[in-house]
């Protein structure tokens, strides 16, 4: 009986890492897939994989449209806004960001580093006309963004190194770096001044100024950022935020080592 058992769990394992596996396929496609397209993605048999996605078009976590693709549920919308309301990371950070907007009446993103993309994990809107079309959630390269290079800075040397030596550089704009050399200089800049730009790197029109988050046991390794329109920021008024922008990140740092640190 113990060993039916822990075959069964196995089993139940392996079917639910199955079912995040086609959730995490379906929401990071960049439009709804059809089940042609999944079978091809997913490496599952045609059977197992009809039925995974059965399973979660009823519990509502994708949706089967009318042109027979899948695309994300509303429900996974639910679930994660319930979960990032009680949750400690978003109570440590939010009155700091919400301090920065207030101060700047720009837009302030946080984010974290996750493989050579930055995550942005929540965001407070500007109080100006012009606003930006980010999301939370979206991911973003490292090398062009603010929130990017600031958190490249507090990385140790080798783990820097030997992320930025398997980035791919893609040129999104005249301003964009485009090789290690030139991203690696920038970060050196960065690790003395404490704080990092986006001139226009990754869209254009659009500036920012960020400073890192890191945490010694790397839990943490991110940045936040304040971003508005060019014509609006320049550089001088951005380097006019590096002081509290710089000391929103600390806080939000110091505060994450004494909530979320080890439990005595």
């Amino acid at each position: 009986m113990a060993l039916r058992k822990d075959i069964s769990r196995e089993s139940e394992t392996g079917t639910l890492g199955k079912a995040i596996a086609l959730l995490d396929l379906v929401t990071h496609a960049e439009r709804p897939l059809r089940f042609t397209d999944i079978l091809a993605l997913a490496g599952q048999p045609r059977g197992t994989l009809h039925r995974q996605l059965g399973h979660l078009v009823e519990e509502g976590l994708l949706e089967f449209n009318a042109d027979g693709r899948y695309a994300p549920g509303l429900r996974l919308l639910d679930l994660a806004s319930r979960s990032w309301a009680k949750n400690e990371f978003r109570l440590i950070t939010e009155p700091h960001l919400r301090h920065l907007q207030q101060m700047s009446g720009e837009t302030v993103h946080l984010g974290v580093l996750r493989g050579a993309s930055i995550i942005y994990l929540d965001k407070i809107e500007g109080q100006q006309s012009v606003r930006m079309y980010s999301q939370i959630g979206n991911a973003s390269p490292v090398y062009c963004t603010g929130v990017g290079k600031a958190a490249l800075s507090v990385l140790p040397d080798d783990a820097l190194e030997a992320l930025v030596r398997r980035l791919s550089f893609d040129s999104f704009t005249p301003q964009t770096l485009v090789s290690a050399e030139a991203l690696l200089a920038e970060v050196t800049i960065i690790r003395k001044t404490g704080f990092a730009f986006d001139r226009e790197e990754h869209e254009p029109g659009i500036r920012c100024i960020a400073a890192p988050i890191g945490m010694e046991d790397g839990s943490f390794t991110g940045g936040v950022s304040i971003t508005g329109p060019a014509y609006r920021l320049t550089i001088e008024r951005l380097e006019e935020w590096a002081a509290p922008i710089k000391q929103a990140a600390e806080c939000i740092a110091d505060a994450m080592r004494v909530r979320l640190g080890p439990r005595r």
